[in-house]
């Protein structure tokens, strides 16, 4: 598993481990429209740029209201 922010897109398991939250709150806030996706070679990723603000604001309930 990739370590840094070097690539363009994460998947959702690797999201889940960057903002250090389980891969069901990913999904959930993929569901909630809290988080873009995007399509790569029939996969979905979240894309660097939806993350950055998310890492900004880190802390518990990162993914909360």
């Amino acid at each position: 598993m990739r370590t840094s922010l070097s690539t363009s897109a994460h998947t959702i398991r690797e999201t889940a481990w960057v903002l250090g939250v389980d891969r069901s709150e990913v999904c959930r806030a993929i569901r909630l429209g809290k988080l873009r996706t995007e399509r790569r070679h029939g996969q979905v990723v979240i894309p660097v740029s939806a993350l950055l603000p998310l890492l900004a604001s880190a802390g518990p309930g990162v993914l909360r209201d």
